[in-house]
């Protein structure tokens, strides 16, 4: 039977790559004496959780152009606070924030028109509004507009410009843009390729908990690039970013166990990490479960759950990953009764409607 090793991939972590809509009130009130206690009223209603009073006391100082009062109706329109949720209506007290120059209502705008939320998507509309956010310094525009540069969204395909402004963000600690920025220097996207440079801005997200950055930092340091090979800081590394339920970093951490990489070699907790990844359908953890199963390696030799495992491998994935699972699996077939295959395939389908909660 075929184990798959270990998934060296450099990735860029979607999830943490955009940043979205902006949740938290400006504490600040932009007037005096009854209008500046207001404006209090209603932040403290809001916070009690009274979003109709909170809407009362701002929705007046909005009227009169309060830019304050206006982002805050504006998101409490988004979110359906007090109110039934309207993007259309958030749009518009937003807007009117965004053109008085309120650096956060320019920036939801800029989401709102990324996504098509109350408006049609317009990816130019969006840049417009990143911009004039990221010029008065908001490190989350920064990185969106470095994004939209990255991908020709709304502008032309520009990597010096994508650089520009991650690094912008990136300086003032913003962890998206430091994995962003670590991406181009590694992968050399339109700059000269510099390992060192995508380490440092690895760790930097890293260290501030950002598991793609994590897993990322363990890719470079398993795999020698950028330094000497150093099994331990990766492993160390992997860890942090599996037990935050990262997938690949889960399988990898299972490869390692399961080879002695940087560890002593331990079955147990090979199995462990290559379940935790398997349960979340990576369709390599669930063949090499199967080869452990087949070969007895930290639990007795099994072969209708090995059968199972590659059966589940085999339907989550394609191409040659695909052809090792039903390889696998016919070489264990070869061993089993008619009456096991038809269990092992019984306990896949059970094992994959109940979403790998009873699969052994």
């Amino acid at each position: 039977m075929l184990e798959r090793l270990a998934l060296w991939v450099i990735v860029k972590g979607r999830r943490a790559m955009w940043r979205f809509l902006f949740s938290v009130f400006l504490v600040v009130a932009c007037a005096t004496g009854a209008a500046a206690g207001s404006f209090e009223d209603g932040l403290s209603a809001y916070e009690r959780g009274d979003y109709v009073q909170a809407m009362n006391h701002w929705q007046p100082l909005a009227a009169q152009g309060d830019a304050a009062a206006q982002f805050n109706l504006g998101l409490m329109y988004r979110h359906g606070q007090g109110v039934p949720q309207d993007f259309r209506e958030a749009l518009k007290w937003y807007r009117k924030a965004a053109e008085q120059g309120h650096v956060w209502a320019q920036f939801n705008l800029g989401v709102m028109y990324r996504h098509g939320q109350g408006a049609p998507q317009n990816a130019q509309e969006a840049v417009k509004w990143y911009r004039k956010a990221a010029e008065q310094g908001s490190a989350w525009a920064q990185n969106n507009l470095g994004m939209m540069y990255e991908v020709g969204q709304g502008v032309p395909q520009d990597y010096q410009e994508a650089l520009k402004w991650y690094r912008k963000a990136a300086e003032q600690g913003d962890m998206p843009a430091q994995l962003n920025l670590g991406v181009l220097y590694d992968k050399g996207r339109g700059i000269p390729q510099d390992v060192q440079e995508a380490l440092k801005w690895y760790r930097m997200a890293a260290e501030q908990g950002d598991p793609s950055a994590q897993f990322n930092l363990s890719v470079l340091y398993d795999k020698g690039r950028g330094g000497p090979q150093d099994y331990q800081e990766a492993l160390k590394w992997y860890r942090k970013a599996a037990d935050q339920g990262y997938v690949r970093a889960q399988y990898n951490l299972g490869v390692m166990y399961r080879h002695g990489q940087g560890v002593q070699q331990d079955y147990q907790e090979a199995l462990k990490w290559y379940r935790r990844s398997a349960e979340q359908g990576h369709a390599w953890a669930q063949n090499n479960l199967g080869v452990m199963y087949e070969m007895g390696q930290g639990v007795p030799q099994d072969f209708v759950l090995a059968h199972m495992w590659y059966s589940i491998g085999a339907k989550a994935s394609s191409g040659d990953e695909r052809k090792t699972s039903l390889e696998n699996r016919n070489h264990v077939a070869a061993q089993m009764t008619a009456s096991q295959i038809g269990k092992a395939h019984e306990m896949a389908r059970h094992c994959q409607d109940t979403r790998f909660k009873e699969c052994e």
